[in-house]
């Protein structure tokens, strides 16, 4: 039985690479993104930063990546500091059943996403972080935020990913554009998408990533720090909405094989939380047909089966 006796997870993770390695490749880049068309569809790294501070790498775990909608859950804790409980006035908390940047149920639902991961849901919290800001002050506290996290001075936003996403996200400003004519935004589209894309552009690597999310694996503080992030309950709803809404319309189908809060980015990235246990990032680039990391989301359903970290029990 897992959990009986301690886990080797240098191990784990090393193996876990190993049966991996002869798939890397697997899966199709997000060519959408001219910048991340470019990424080397051969990379792959996982790291495990537990809640005593060990840290577990393989791969490349140190090579920074472009985390895209995984900064969805930073610019989310952000808005639940500044504004609270008020921001679900806003964004729903429900899974979308929808592609990540899909239009359609903005039309029935009257501009307000269905929840804060899926594209139309993160530039409604983006708005949020937004107020009171310039877009550059704004670009800013989230940086400083995610270092903070993380404690990591080094982290920064890609500006080469940032001009490409601004380039070409005419989808993006489709749905901005939508909730501003229902009045769901109260800034302009340009300095609310200004913003989005270059959140969306931060780099950082998988021990990076780890350790940024690791106060939600341990009850709203990192343990790294001593820093208190969040209260025991927040950390505990930002979970629930990430396992039941974190990876688009493969959210259930996450759940069902990993049975741990996710987010993923079409960067490659996933960041799980164990609860009590653990934060987990994994980086592969190619992407299965919901836009999530093919092979990282398979190595994460490989941990949490040899680890017995599933939040439905082991």
């Amino acid at each position: 039985m897992p959990g009986t006796e301690p886990l080797d997870l240098q191990s784990i993770v090393d193996d876990i690479y190993r049966e991996l390695t002869p798939r890397l490749g697997e899966g199709k880049v997000a060519d959408y993104i001219p910048q991340l068309a470019r990424v080397d569809p051969t990379r792959f790294g996982m790291a495990v930063v537990t809640v005593d501070g060990s840290v577990y790498r393989a791969g490349d775990a140190e090579m920074p990546f472009s985390i895209q909608s995984i900064s969805k859950v930073f610019t989310l804790t952000l808005a639940l500091g500044k504004h609270g409980e008020n921001i679900w006035t806003r964004v729903g908390r429900e899974p979308s059943g929808s592609a990540f940047n899909s239009i359609v149920q903005l039309e029935h639902e009257h501009g307000i996403p269905r929840n804060p991961f899926i594209n139309a849901g993160a530039i409604a919290i983006t708005d949020l972080v937004l107020a009171g800001h310039t877009p550059r002050e704004a670009i800013g506290e989230i940086v400083r935020f995610v270092r903070y996290l993380a404690d990591e001075e080094d982290i920064v936003i890609d500006a080469e990913v940032a001009r490409s996403e601004a380039a070409t996200g005419y989808r993006n400003f489709a749905l901005a554009n939508f909730m501003r004519s229902f009045g769901k935004l109260d800034h302009p589209v340009e300095h609310v998408l200004g913003v989005y894309f270059h959140q969306c552009a931060l780099a950082m690597s998988c021990v990076q990533l780890a350790k940024a999310g690791l106060f939600l694996a341990a009850s709203g503080s990192n343990p790294l720090t001593r820093h208190s992030v969040v209260s025991r309950q927040r950390a505990r709803r930002i979970n629930a909405l990430m396992l039941t809404c974190g990876h688009y319309d493969g959210s259930g189908d996450f759940a069902y094989r990993v049975g741990l809060p996710g987010k993923s980015g079409v960067g490659g990235g996933i960041l799980v939380a164990a609860p009590g246990k653990a934060s987990v990032a994994v980086w592969s680039p190619g992407l299965n047909h919901n836009g999530n990391s093919l092979l990282g989301s398979l190595a994460l359903e490989m941990l949490a089966s040899r680890t017995g970290w599933s939040v439905f029990g082991g």
